[in-house]
């Protein structure tokens, strides 16, 4: 065993070996089968030793695969104990993950694994059909280790004679690693931007940022018998920062769903015990429109940790569920965090930047807005302060450089601060299109409707969501059909259900005779905008 005084709980490979050595039996990670099958599977519950031990052996494997410091490998799971072991495991190794959300379509997961240089893939055994069909794009992908996740209807591991299984190098005793020497300002993760403007941009998370998460559960007051609750995909940093490294460096007992279930959600946390679970754009819609039921407030939970909560149902929500909403906004780049904590300012305000951080609303030539006035919602440091805004997109120093602009880092998303300095978020700069937390990419949904055979143009936009959460908005297609006589939209959104993930397939479907374009053959969004405004019966529905 290494000498302590050289080990940084910062560093996650650390802290996993000190925690398991402090309370080995702590059970830190309960991942819940109530919400997949009512409970008649055993949830997965690892402890401090079980991930030590489980990260050690991979660790020890992807060495043997030749992985080394600093090269990358791909994470495509739901949320299974073995996404986090990867995360040690890469700890272990000095090496970087990049964590792809599993519903990814074999082109996206092919840009995202050749951008990054990534040498292998742990996915799961739903994900082989298009981890397959991405390996013919990439020459260069030397492994691929799949967990068969016991979901019905998925391909079978024999199917791939190519993959090796997972399961077993993580039962297999292994003698202990010695972790690889790295330093807080070496990369741990790269997380993809979700790519409104042009191909995503792999943002590089050092691990300074990554184990600073860690104590996020201050920030959000846990006690020391807070039990968090997470339904969001560990690919996305909400997940990481409300739960996950919190759990894992202080010791709360979280619990994690593999996928969110708005039905299910306080089932759940009544079950559990939880105290306290985040939220994403109209996802508080979506749980607030279920059937009241007269035990909605019956029930632990203290604190929902909201990115977007619509100020129509803000105060409903609090009063109907028992609970309190800790509003946060931040950017997964780099720049900077806002919070509004409960009852502290405006309902509908994201709160005030915290300490170290100067937050502002900019127009166009860096001159803050007054109040009221949207502008872009920008950040930087605290002159002469200890925190700095850095912007690292890996192998684009370009984009880097020009997401700073003296200073400041320009976020992208609009918004307008009030009087005494609350902060808003209207909307997404350039009319990029977040639906349900997401920021969807318009060309992927475009390129899979124009393959429809009935289809002769299309054009993807945004209209406000139905929902009501700020900044959030539907996605609907405008099509120009070959034969509007014979167009059937069922067959259109069946082909958008098997070529995208769930959050892109559209709303709305709207048959046009022609897109109304500018004279340069650019779509004229504002007039499919308003036309939802004056005629939403021509807007088919699924």
């Amino acid at each position: 065993m290494r000498d302590p005084d050289t080990r940084n709980e910062f560093i996650l490979a650390d802290l996993i070996e000190i925690r398991a050595e402090q309370m080995p039996e702590r059970d830190v990670l309960t991942f819940e089968h109530l919400s997949l099958d009512g409970g008649a599977t055993p949830d997965e519950v690892r402890t401090y030793r079980q991930l030590d031990t489980h990260a050690n052996r991979l660790a020890a494997h992807l060495m043997q695969l030749g992985l080394k410091k600093g090269e990358r490998f791909v994470i495509m799971l739901k949320n299974h104990p073995e996404f986090v072991e990867a995360m040690i495991a890469a700890s272990i190794c000095g090496a970087v993950f990049v964590p792809v959300d599993p519903r990814a379509r074999a082109d996206k997961l092919a840009f995202m694994v050749r951008d990054s240089g990534s040498r292998g893939i742990i996915c799961a055994d739903y994900c082989l059909a298009e981890v397959s069909a991405a390996r013919r794009q990439l020459p260069d992908v030397d492994w691929v280790l799949a967990l068969a996740s016991g979901e019905p209807g998925v391909p079978a591991l024999g199917d791939y004679p190519e993959v090796a299984a997972l399961a077993p190098i993580l039962a297999t005793p292994v003698p202990r690693v010695e972790p690889v020497a790295v330093t807080l300002d070496d990369p741990i993760q790269i997380i993809y931007t979700s790519g409104t403007t042009g191909n995503p941009k792999g943002i590089v998370g050092k691990n300074r940022r990554f184990g600073g998460t860690g104590l996020m559960g201050s920030l959000f007051g846990y006690g020391e018998d807070e039990r968090p609750y997470t339904g969001l995909s560990l690919t996305h940093n909400n997940a990481q920062a409300t739960a996950l490294c919190p759990a894992l460096f202080g010791g709360y007992r979280a619990v994690i769903s593999r996928r969110f279930s708005k039905s299910k959600l306080w089932d759940i946390c009544r079950h559990y015990g939880c105290t306290s679970f985040s939220l994403l754009g109209g996802m508080a819609t979506a749980i607030y429109s279920e059937p009241p039921r007269p035990d909605d407030a019956d029930n632990p939970v203290r604190l929902v940790i909201s990115g977007g909560m619509p100020a129509g149902i803000w105060a409903a929500f609090e009063r109907r569920f028992g609970v309190d909403i800790f509003e946060i906004y931040g950017a997964s780049d780099g720049g900077g965090m806002a919070f509004r904590r409960p009852g502290d300012g405006p309902i509908g305000s994201f709160g005030k930047p915290m300490p170290g951080f100067v937050m502002k609303i900019l127009d166009d030539q860096g001159n803050e807005c007054a109040p009221g006035v949207v502008g872009e919602i920008c950040c930087c440091a605290e002159e002469g302060g200890p925190l700095s805004v850095e912007v690292d997109y890996h192998g684009n120093p370009e984009a880097s450089r020009q997401k700073l602009r003296d200073g400041w880092n320009r976020s992208g998303d609009m918004g307008h601060a009030d009087a005494d300095g609350w902060l808003y978020f209207d909307y997404r700069k350039g009319g990029g299109i977040r639906h349900n937390g997401d920021f969807i990419n318009p060309g992927f949904v475009e390129k899979v409707i124009a393959e429809d055979p009935q289809v002769d143009d299309v054009f993807v936009f945004g209209v406000p969501a139905a929902s009501g959460a700020p900044g959030e908005s539907d996605v609907v297609a405008a099509i120009v059909p070959v034969d509007r006589a014979s167009f059937d939209p069922a067959a259109v959104f069946r082909t958008c259900r098997a070529g995208l993930e769930p959050n892109f397939v559209p709303s709305f479907l709207l048959p046009v005779d022609e897109i109304p374009k500018t004279a340069s053959e650019k779509p004229l969004e504002r007039e499919l905008v308003e036309r939802y405004s004056r005629d939403r019966a021509a807007f088919i529905g699924e």
